[in-house]
């Protein structure tokens, strides 16, 4: 076991984790966005406006993710008319193409997450906000809303987790985050076991972290 190159590789994998991190929230954060927006689709009565959002869900849940990063980063790079349009100036860039498969990968996950939250309401709470003359709109976003996403904070928190351990795969597309950096120093000094345990424990740091603050904010917001 050579502890000197781990030593030595602790700085760079640390600088890399910045990257990871970057990725992870700007996924997350858009994912939210999308994974809200579809949860309300999941919900609408139309029918046709239904079937597509669980068409996304069902899609984006149902391939892997590796796929849908190739798919958005060689694939779409492969038509003509997008290489011709303002979208490529985005889609030419390995970390946006990244970005958009892993907001568009959580976000189907978070919106069945929000939906089941949804659907765990009580129609009493919305009666009563009603009998008070609080109109739907109010209703929707200063009650459900606030009680879905408490409702969904444990499985939520898993899906970041999953989310982070997803990043890793970035660095299949040129990306040089904390396992893209890990592949690097293995192919200069052939010792993966080393540089692997260290990206390991840095990864394990970072959900030890994330599955500790979503147990804070459970006990906290559970009164």
């Amino acid at each position: 076991m050579d502890f000197e190159l781990m030593i030595n590789s602790f700085p760079k994998l640390l600088n890399a984790a910045v990257v990871t991190l970057k990725l992870l929230s700007v996924s997350l954060i858009v994912g939210l966005f999308i994974g809200l927006l579809f949860a309300i689709l999941r919900l609408n009565k139309n029918i046709f406006i239904n079937k597509f959002a669980y068409g996304y869900s069902y899609i984006f849940r149902g391939t892997p993710l590796l796929v849908q990063i190739f798919i958005i980063y060689f694939g779409l790079g492969q038509i003509e008319s997008l290489r011709s349009s303002f979208l490529w100036a985005i889609l030419k860039e390995p970390y946006w193409c990244a970005i958009i498969a892993f907001a568009l990968n959580t976000g189907a996950y978070t919106s069945e997450i929000l939906r089941s939250a949804f659907q765990t309401i009580k129609p009493g709470i919305i009666e009563a906000g009603k009998s008070l003359g609080i109109s739907n709109k109010v209703i929707f976003y200063k009650v459900q809303i606030p009680i879905a996403i408490k409702q969904s904070l444990p499985a939520y928190g898993n899906e970041i987790i999953l989310m982070l351990k997803g990043t890793s795969l970035a660095s299949t597309v040129t990306l040089m985050d904390l396992t893209g950096v890990a592949k690097y120093i293995i192919s200069t000094t052939f010792k993966p076991i080393e540089v692997f345990i260290v990206a390991g424990g840095i990864y394990l740091f970072m959900t030890f972290i994330i599955h500790n603050l979503i147990k804070f904010l459970e006990k906290k917001y559970s009164y």
